[in-house]
């Protein structure tokens, strides 16, 4: 008679703890084209609770439906040898991508429970994009030469930038400081050399002993203090050989464009962790060349850059890919490796980065978020909301993009890599997600794989990605999504096409297109916990290999739309010489385009906001659309190819 009191309580919290609870609602930093949101929850513990979205532009009567927010939570992310764990905090996460700049949007998500909601299900926001800063229109204009000007000046005029910025100083009169610049001012650099002498007490250019312009002024959203080439020629910053030539960690709302950096080993350093970071930092359509890292934030409290249409060229070999772990570099004489010439193009910690249009050569890694660790608990101080794409990247001794350290709404994409010694996109790890990675294209990686999925990284979204490649990595990671993708093998002996590693139950994959390698056996591998177990070290049992797409569709459930495909897909296309591992490879001469009726049109599946606006019945297999035109790499003031033979 006792026992149906005692199973009704039982179910009542089973029920509870099935149930949400839904808690706070935040709206990430907007990016240009994109919008990022978190909501935290409680309960839900059988995973079946889910977020759909619809939006539209304010004042618009037409709905549209986005991705539905990605389910988080009680993902384990570590690294045992630094003494790194962190778990996953529950809730949903996810971005409405592929928006309009400086546009407002409703945006409306509903949370629905099959075992019930507790409290506020329906939340309704409208957010806008940002803009792309601009100099204010309305301030004063500064004009500063070189020392060695000779002719005519326009007025007020400065001799180097230190004198318009703080004013007149040198020696120990630079720290005085009077007469500075003031915000929505512009700054321009008229041609010339830029070289200070930092030895020299009195440096004409009023530079310190370390020879670094230290900047540290505040300007505003709407009036930023912009330092610009003039326009009368090229405007050269050079460090002579010194270890930082700008900070400006200090700043708030900069502009740099049209100028030169060079011969420096940090050419802007942005931000140190834990001391401080710059807020709304510009650099564009800039030039970097010898330098040993281009711009670079380590800072939590570092926030909205915009990093574009700039050309960035490391020291690093230009005629040989050879990576800093490879074998055989160091007995070939080439140069000892773990030896750096160039560390990274870019890297950046904080949210609301935006990382766009980009060329970057010769660097031991293209583009970074910082590996950082566990985040901050305040979203204002996480690697979120960070957009980077459009980068043309060639010849990396490492990786083309590391996500790593990213937390929420990372987006890697319409990304061009050609060249990486080590692997492609990385995320070493990721802390919660959803880092999504679509429609970037890679090509010759020899060492490693297209996706660095290592450290156990969570919630990777993985579409419309064309990748010459194996993905063979068996470090796992969890609550990853693949769809529409193109993963062609090489045929290097006793290699797979594909292998996925899933540390948990949460994962799909379907609607790839494979190119398996000949004479391969344990082609389709896979890693996954038995149905109701979570593994976040899986055991021998859990480990699984099949010689077809077809084995593999039937024994786990997975890539029920999955197709093989060749190079014949494409319009003209090989591999690379897998045997040839130091080859150099030149985008100009790939086409990633398919051809007319390949098995890889019409192929994929619709997802709103990714795809939208495809031609057929369906979209296309990976990163490009048949009919449609390729999206521009790099920096769009260039209209030629910057690497080339």
């Amino acid at each position: 008679m006792r026992i149906i009191p005692v199973l009704l309580f039982a179910a009542c919290i089973l029920q509870a703890q099935n149930a949400t609870r839904p808690g706070r609602f935040h709206v990430e930093r907007p990016t240009l084209l994109n919008l990022g949101f978190e909501w935290a929850i409680e309960g839900d513990g059988n995973r079946n609770a889910t977020v759909e979205i619809r939006f539209r532009k304010f004042g618009s009567a037409a709905w549209r439906s986005a991705l539905p927010l990605l389910r988080i939570g009680r993902e384990l992310v570590s690294r045992d040898q630094y003494n790194m764990s962190y778990t996953v905090p529950e809730g949903f996460a996810g971005s409405i991508l592929n928006l309009e700049p400086a546009t407002s949007y409703e945006c409306e998500f509903t949370l629905r429970d099959p075992d019930g909601v507790t409290g506020q299900a329906l939340q309704r926001v409208t957010v806008a994009t940002r803009a792309e800063p601009k100099p204010y229109e309305g301030g004063r204009v500064l004009h500063v030469y070189p020392d060695d000007h000779q002719g005519p000046r326009l007025e007020p005029s400065f001799i180097g930038l230190k004198h318009a910025y703080y004013g007149p100083g040198r020696g120990d009169w630079t720290a005085v400081r009077m007469n500075k610049v003031q915000p929505g001012d512009t700054i321009l650099v008229h041609a010339g050399l830029y070289r200070p002498d930092r030895l020299n007490y009195v440096d004409p250019l009023s530079a310190p002993f370390t020879g670094t312009l230290s900047l540290s002024l505040k300007g505003a959203p709407d009036k930023p203090i912009t330092i610009k080439g003039a326009g009368d020629g090229e405007a050269i910053f050079d460090g002579a050989g010194n270890h930082k030539l700008f900070d400006v960690m200090a700043t708030q709302y900069h502009i740099f464009e049209g100028l030169t950096f060079r011969n420096t080993e940090i050419a802007i350093f942005a931000g140190e962790k834990e001391v401080m970071g710059a807020v709304g930092l510009t650099v564009r359509n800039c030039r970097f060349e010898d330098v040993g890292a281009g711009v670079w934030t380590e800072s939590a409290d570092s926030r909205d850059f915009l990093i574009s249409d700039n050309l960035l060229l490391g020291r690093e070999d230009q005629m040989r890919l050879i990576g800093w772990n490879q074998a055989g570099s160091r007995a070939a004489g080439i140069y000892p490796s773990h030896q750096l010439r160039s560390f990274f193009a870019i890297k950046v910690y904080g949210p609301g980065h935006v990382i766009a249009h980009n060329a970057i050569a010769y660097f031991h890694d293209g583009i970074c978020i910082s590996t950082y660790g566990p985040p901050d608990p305040d979203p204002e101080r996480q690697a979120s909301s960070i957009d980077i794409y459009g980068n043309d990247i060639h010849l990396s001794n490492d990786d083309f993009i590391e996500s790593d350290g990213g937390v929420h709404n990372v987006r890697v994409f319409e990304n061009r890599g050609v060249n990486a010694a080590s692997n492609g996109y990385s995320s070493q790890p990721s802390f919660g997600g959803p880092i999504y990675f679509y429609r970037n294209l890679l090509y010759h990686v020899p060492g490693g794989n297209p996706l660095k999925f290592s450290s156990s990284p969570t919630g990777l979204m993985v579409y419309h990605n064309t990748f010459i490649g194996e993905q063979t990595s068996a470090s796992t990671y969890s609550n990853a999504h693949f769809r529409n993708n193109l993963l062609l093998g090489r045929d290097i002996p006793n290699r797979g096409v594909m292998t996925w590693a899933n540390a948990t139950g949460d994962y799909s994959s379907d609607y790839n297109g494979f190119r398996p390698n000949r004479n391969v056996t344990r082609q389709y591998n896979w890693i996954a916990p038995a149905p109701g177990k979570t593994a976040y070290q899986p055991a021998a049992s859990d480990r699984k290999s099949f010689a077809t797409l077809a084995e593999f569709q039937k024994a786990t459930g997975q890539e029920t739309h999955g197709i093989e495909v060749d190079y014949d897909i494409f319009e003209n296309l090989s591999p690379p010489d897998h045997v040839r591992r130091h080859q150099v490879y030149h985008a100009m001469d790939l086409n990633f385009r398919l051809k007319a009726n390949s098995k890889a049109v019409d192929a994929g599946e619709i997802l709103p906001t990714v795809n939208d606006g495809f031609s057929g019945k369906a979209p296309d297999l990976g990163a490009l659309e048949r009919d449609r035109k390729e999206p521009h790499y790099g920096p769009r003031w260039i209209a030629w190819q910057p690497f080339y033979r």
